[in-house]
Parts: structure tokens; C-alpha cells; sequence
């Protein structure tokens, strides 16, 4: 558990045991190693009363804010919702940068970029293979960097980007005066291709691509003018907090906070290394927001490094690093493994796959952590128009001299030009000259491991909190992925409506600059003695004003409207938006009298039914795509004379086949012993609580009886016999599995026209 807890924990069991607080001791380790356990039984500490009310104080006022906001939001909004004190700003972060991506008008600009040959008199062929080349991509795909600078290096040419035109800076902000740029430099323009986007905003609408070739005769020459090379060094990072091992766990490897989270502690719990060790803990506690490293382990880290990779690579003196976080526990020790000699190829075997790439980033980390600093030449290059306009290009490129603690971590996967052999003042011969048209981008969406990042910037909550509070607020539907398989979030319907409506109903405690004075309180009842009761009273006063006034005067969320743009399909009346339980949708104006709903998308249109090829179990009827509140599902077209549908799987798409109620068994479950529900599963017959979801247990199949299993087995196939389900077929009459993907179809394009409670 966190230190804080931990002393609060303690401080509960003195209390209970009756064992004076002056004298009781309590056992703090941050490795499950027989070195660490035994040296925390032989140092135990004090409990500091300080920690206590620190983390009581915590404890009451995330208390106050959730158990109180919640059944506001209930009354106000939805059943089953919930607040707290850091989700709710949390929650408030993701809307806000939702409505800057919605405000933001984009800008139009333009570059120019050259490539250039040293041998200019193969410039014409040159010029002629790479634009062949970068035509036959596979797959109609575009090259990659990469793939761009493996040919620009064998065929020793740059890629350069103009930065200066007449002598001035280069900046073209429109279509025309980018392309007279670029035909000055040599480019001849062959075709102009025009696309209209209806989906963007202000000068992104109109998109522009010249096609064109060099023209010889209106080039002019160009010649290197400048070479510089520098030695740059690149210093390795801090080893791992809880927050940076969740943001490099989600940015390298794709794994969730909570993810994270739960391989860590099993790491930290430890293993059975099939060795001399036994069961052993690999890595220290991971909950800590101190980079702080012990003496032993540092001085265990430079000596690996100097044994396996050599002298060169240790400082002179051991790298030292402080955290950004003012109120870091230097108490605690950053994330580390516990014995450096427990290399992550020597446990492969003992690990899962996702145990070992986390044990492995948090290993090379530690030993990189220590090790010295990477050293690169930086050369940039200037070429420069001999006649004509005075244009310069510029391009960049760097080579590796020594990699230091890229030895640990592995090379950076950037993609850097190599540059070929080159002198100043040599010609060089123009390949292509290239215009095209950019946009500036909006803000970018949040992804899980960048909002904990935010939220650790804004000094709001704790680094054993962060991965719950963003898994809940998930959980909640106030935040969703954009699309399947996108890491990034975006506030869903409801999370604007409840970010809303506490902002209004509690602007302290949704202010960002609030709450992080908040937690500098909570710091200053464990560092500076503060009364932490008065805290409490301060903040409880105004709070509870705020909460008895937003329960008289706040309205429910579904009798606020806003106009929409569109005509209603029944009356021809004009239309609003409402908010109901699946979040916001399109209704008549009339309403009652004109029961017209119908679902929107992102950007408030009226959506259409999308029909597919799957026929309703009930009537045959078609289904179209629909979503609710669990995800995404088949309604049948003859909604609400049938009500037939059919479950998705949200994360891949298919069909959920429906299947037989559980069979109720005379098994007692292990953790409340009411009675367990048998069902069957692609991997076997399994058993769960009748109670879930209050109760949660489970027993393994695999340990029932093998007499009982015979006889469950037999009363499970009866119960199926007794409860068939129907077949699920799509429209050319086959019989489909949980495999299968519904396809839409387009004919009979009709609106999703709904009543007012379907919607």
C-alpha cells in the first residue's frame, strides 16, 4: 500500500490492539527479498501522527465530494453515475480540450522542399528514378521516412527545405504565391488537383496538390554555401515513478494504466526464478513519485555496467536526479529491479509475455539511468541559388558517435538522414522541387498516458490513483476511445453533461487551480503540522451551500434543449436537441405532440439507418446498427412492433450469439457460499456467483470432482436442450457464428426515425 496508507493502516490496528501510539512500531520494505524484509524487521519506525491525519483528511473529503455529488448527479442527470474530487476535473480536462478541437480553425501553410544530387550531372535520371520510385510503393502505400532516406543515402542526394526566399524568411500562406515561389526555383507545374471537404473547417475545405516535374532551363544553379557539424550529447532520463512507467508502458508497449499497474505488482510480489532465489520479487514497490535511488543500488548498476560493457560506459561520478514534483516522498525509491543480475533473458521462461516486455523497460531503464550520455554530430547543410532569387535550403542530418546508455535502452526509432560526403561551395544538382499544402493541427485529443501526465503537471491526486480514476471515468461512459483500436479519448455526450453541470453547480471544486491548492493543504498536514479539522470545516461550509442551492435551483439534464439547424421528418417543424439516457439526440420541437426522434452522429446530423445483411431472430425483419448505453447492437427495422436484437462484441465488431440462461448449480461459492451459476464458454464450462454482480467469485472447473463435473456436465446439456436459442441468419439465409462481422447494405436508405423513448 501507499506510505501514507500504510501509516494510517497501522495507526487502526494500534488503536484496535490497544497498544499505545508512542511506543508501537510498524515494518515499511520496498522489495519482497529475504535482504529487504529482514533489514525492515530489524529497523522498524515510529507511526508519525502527521501521516495520519494527512491521509485521514484525504480520505474525508474525497469522501464528502463523492458520496454527496453522486446522488445530485442522480437526481440531475442519470441513475448509477458517480463524482470525485480529482475524476470530476479529470473528466472536465478531456471536455474542455474536446471543445478547443470543436472551436479550432485551422491556418493554411505551405512548404517547398528540394532535393538535391552531388553528382549534378546525373541530376536529370536522378530525378526521373525517384519520382518513378516513390510511385511503385507496394500496396499503393505512401514510403516512409525511412524508406525515403535508405534511397536519398544510396543514391547520395538530400532532402532540404527552403527557409529563405529574396533574402527573407520563407512563408507562404496561400496557394498562388507558394506556387510563383516554386516556379521561380525550377519547378513546372502539369496538372492542379481539387478536392472540396465538406468535414473540415475554414481553409481546410479547399485542398490543393501540384503535380509537376524540374524544368532545366528555368532552374537555377545550386551550390553548398555552409557545412557545420556539432557534438551534441543526449543524457539518459530518470528511472521510472508510477506516473512515467504508465506513460512509457502505454506509449512503447500499448498497455493500459491499469495494465500497467497489475503487472507491476505482480512483479513486485514476485515469481518463482527456477535458481538458487526461488520465489522473488523482481522489482521495487511501484507505487512512488521519488526518483531517488539508494547507494546499493546505484553502485549495483555501475558495477554491471562496467563488468559487461566496459569502463567507458560509467560517469565518472554516479548520474544524480531530482523530481519535478515538489512534493515527491524522497522516503520512497524510484522503480527498479531488485537485483540488476537478474537479467530479463535469465527469467524469460518464468515470465508471461507482458511480464517480461514491463520487467525489461523497467530493467534497461534503471541500468540506462546510470550509464553515460549518448554523443551525436549535428550537421546541418545550407544550399543556396547561384543566380535568380537568393533562396536558401536547408536540411539536417545526425550520426551516432557513441551510444552510451542507448547500450541499455536501444537505439531512438526517429528517422535521422544520413548525409553523404560534402564540401562547401560544391554544386549540386536540383532533383525536384515539390510544393505542398499543409494545415495547423488542434490541440491533440488526450490519451490515457497523456491526461495522467496532465493531471501530474497540474499537481492534482496521487500516483497510486491515477490509473483508477481514468479507468473509472471510462467505465462511467464520461470519456470513450474515438474509434476501435485508437488510444485516443474523447468526452462522450454525458461526460459534457455532467462536466457541465457540476461546473456550474461547484465551480471550486471543478477549478483546476482549486484542487491543486487543495492538495498543497493536504501536503501541509503531513509537513507543516496544519489543523487538519479546520481544513475540513473551511472546505465543508461553502460545499454545502453550493449542493443545497444546486438541488433547488439546477434543472434535470433532459429538459435542457438547444435549437437545431434541422426539420423535422414528420410535421415539418423545426427540431432541438434533448439529452436522454444514451446521451444527446435530435427531437421535434412539438414534442408531445410529435413523438420524432432520431440519433445524431459527432456533429449533431440526424443519422441514418444503417441496414445490414443480418435478419432479426423474432421476425426476419432487417436489423440496422444501433448504440446504447452498453455499446453498439441490431435493432430490428420494425422497432416497436418487434422488439428483436441482436448483441456486438464493442471491441471486434460480431456477433454475440445469444445463449441459454446460466444453470443454476448446488456449488457454493468460495467467497459468500450462495449458490454458483454454471455456463459454457469457447473455452469450457465455467462457474460464477449467482449473486454477481455484488459478489464476484468464482471457482475453477478444473478442481470440481471429476464424478461432479460428470454429473454437471449432464444437467448443463439438458438445461441447453430445454432452452434452445435461435439461429442467427444473415440475408442470403446462411446460419452465422460469433466470428461473423455484419456487412451493411445501402438499399432502402431511410432515416432512423424513432419515437421519444427508443431514442
Amino acid at each position: 500500500v501507499p506510505q501514507s496508507l500504510h501509516v494510517h493502516v497501522s495507526n487502526h490496528l494500534a488503536q484496535a490492539l490497544k497498544v499505545p501510539i508512542e511506543s508501537a512500531k510498524r515494518v515499511v520494505f520496498n522489495a519482497i527479498t529475504k535482504d529487504n524484509i529482514q533489514h525492515a524487521f530489524e529497523n522498524p519506525r515510529r507511526i508519525n501522527e502527521k501521516k495520519v491525519n494527512a491521509q485521514q483528511a484525504r480520505r474525508i473529503l474525497d469522501r464528502i465530494v463523492g458520496y454527496q455529488v453522486s446522488p445530485f448527479l442522480w437526481k440531475k442527470v442519470a441513475g448509477g453515475l458517480s463524482a470525485g474530487r480529482v475524476q470530476s476535473v479529470a473528466v472536465q480536462l478531456v471536455v474542455t480540450r474536446e471543445r478547443e478541437i470543436d472551436a479550432f480553425n485551422p491556418d493554411e501553410y505551405w512548404k517547398i522542399m528540394g532535393t538535391f544530387c552531388i553528382d549534378v550531372a546525373k541530376s536529370d535520371q536522378l530525378g526521373r528514378d525517384w519520382n518513378e520510385w516513390l510511385k511503385q510503393s507496394p500496396e499503393g502505400k505512401t514510403r516512409t521516412v525511412k524508406e525515403k532516406n535508405g534511397w536519398l543515402n544510396t543514391h547520395q542526394c538530400v532532402h532540404a527545405e527552403l527557409v529563405k526566399f529574396n533574402d527573407e524568411p520563407f512563408k507562404a500562406d496561400n496557394r498562388k504565391q507558394a506556387l510563383a515561389i516554386a516556379e521561380s526555383l525550377g519547378f513546372d507545374l502539369t496538372n492542379t488537383i481539387e478536392k472540396n471537404d465538406p468535414e473540415a473547417k475554414g481553409p481546410a475545405k479547399s485542398l490543393c496538390q501540384y503535380e509537376g516535374h524540374l524544368s532545366r532551363q528555368r532552374a537555377p544553379d545550386y551550390a553548398i554555401t555552409s557545412i557545420k557539424t556539432t557534438r551534441t550529447k543526449s543524457r539518459p532520463t530518470a528511472p521510472f515513478i508510477t506516473s512515467t512507467l504508465q506513460q512509457t508502458a502505454a506509449n512503447r508497449l500499448g498497455f493500459s494504466l491499469e495494465q500497467t499497474m497489475r503487472i507491476a505488482q505482480q512483479l513486485y510480489e514476485g515469481v518463482d526464478i527456477h535458481g538458487t532465489e526461488g520465489q522473488t520479487g523482481l522489482i521495487t514497490y511501484m507505487r512512488t513519485d521519488s526518483v531517488h535511488l539508494t547507494k546499493e543500488a546505484v553502485n549495483m548498476a555501475r558495477s554491471y555496467i562496467s563488468q559487461e560493457w566496459g569502463e567507458q560506459y560509467v560517469p565518472q561520478k554516479p548520474n544524480m536526479y531530482t523530481s519535478s514534483n515538489q512534493t515527491a516522498q524522497e522516503a520512497h525509491e524510484a522503480i527498479r529491479p531488485t537485483n540488476i543480475l537478474i537479467t530479463p533473458k535469465r527469467v524469460r521462461r518464468d515470465l508471461t509475455d507482458v511480464q517480461f516486455k514491463l520487467y525489461r523497460l523497467i530493467w534497461e531503464r534503471f541500468l540506462g539511468c546510470q550509464s553515460m550520455p549518448a554523443e551525436w554530430d549535428l550537421t546541418t547543410i545550407l544550399i543556396e541559388t547561384k543566380n535568380g532569387s537568393h533562396s536558401v535550403f536547408k536540411c539536417n542530418g545526425r550520426t551516432l558517435v557513441f551510444d552510451g546508455y542507448y547500450k541499455a535502452v536501444g537505439l531512438p526509432t526517429g528517422e535521422n538522414a544520413i548525409l553523404p560526403p560534402l564540401s562547401e561551395n560544391q554544386p549540386v544538382g536540383p532533383m525536384t522541387i515539390e510544393p505542398t499544402q499543409h494545415f495547423t493541427n488542434p490541440p491533440p485529443r488526450y490519451t490515457e498516458a497523456s491526461l495522467q501526465k496532465k493531471l501530474e503537471e497540474e499537481g492534482i491526486g496521487r500516483p497510486s490513483t491515477y490509473a483508477q480514476i481514468i479507468s473509472t471515468i471510462q467505465r462511467r461512459k464520461y470519456v470513450q476511445a474515438v474509434a476501435r483500436g485508437d488510444r485516443r479519448l474523447m468526452a462522450t455526450d454525458l461526460g459534457k453533461v455532467v462536466a457541465d453541470m457540476l461546473t456550474a453547480a461547484f465551480p471550486k471544486v471543478m477549478d483546476i487551480a482549486y484542487t491543486r491548492d487543495m492538495e498543497n493543504e493536504l501536503d501541509k498536514v503531513e509537513d507543516e503540522h496544519h489543523d487538519w479539522t479546520t481544513m475540513l470545516h473551511n472546505f465543508y461550509g461553502p460545499f454545502k451551500a453550493s449542493l443545497d442551492r444546486a438541488h433547488e435551483e439546477m434543472t434535470h439534464a433532459k429538459a435542457v434543449t438547444e435549437p437545431a439547424s434541422f426539420k423535422c421528418e414528420k410535421c415539418d417543424a423545426s427540431t432541438m436537441y434533448r439529452f436522454g439516457k444514451n446521451g444527446r439526440f435530435l427531437s421535434c420541437s412539438r414534442y408531445p405532440d410529435c413523438d420524432y426522434a432520431a440519433p445524431i452522429d459527432r456533429k449533431g446530423r440526424p443519422m441514418k439507418a444503417v441496414l445490414t445483411n443480418i435478419l432479426c431472430p423474432q421476425c426476419d425483419g432487417k436489423m440496422t446498427m444501433r448504440h446504447g448505453r452498453f455499446g453498439p447492437f441490431l435493432g430490428c427495422q420494425n422497432y416497436p412492433q418487434c422488439s428483436g436484437l441482436v448483441k456486438l462484441d464493442a471491441k471486434k465488431g460480431t456477433i454475440v450469439l445469444p445463449k441459454p440462461p446460466p444453470l443454476l448449480t448446488d456449488v457454493l461459492c468460495p467467497k459468500c457460499d450462495s449458490q454458483l451459476n454454471l455456463r459454457r464458454s469457447k473455452r469450457g464450462p465455467w462457474l460464477s456467483c449467482a449473486r454477481f454482480p455484488k459478489c464476484r467469485g468464482r471457482a475453477g472447473w478444473t478442481k470440481i470432482e471429476e464424478k461432479k463435473q460428470s454429473e454437471l456436465e449432464k444437467a448443463l446439456a439438458k438445461h441447453e436442450a430445454d432452452h434452445p436459442q435461435p439461429p442467427i441468419h444473415n440475408n442470403a439465409g446462411q446460419i452465422i457464428g460469433e466470428d461473423y462481422v455484419p456487412s451493411e447494405i445501402t438499399e432502402d436508405p431511410t432515416p432512423a426515425s424513432l419515437d421519444s423513448d427508443a431514442a
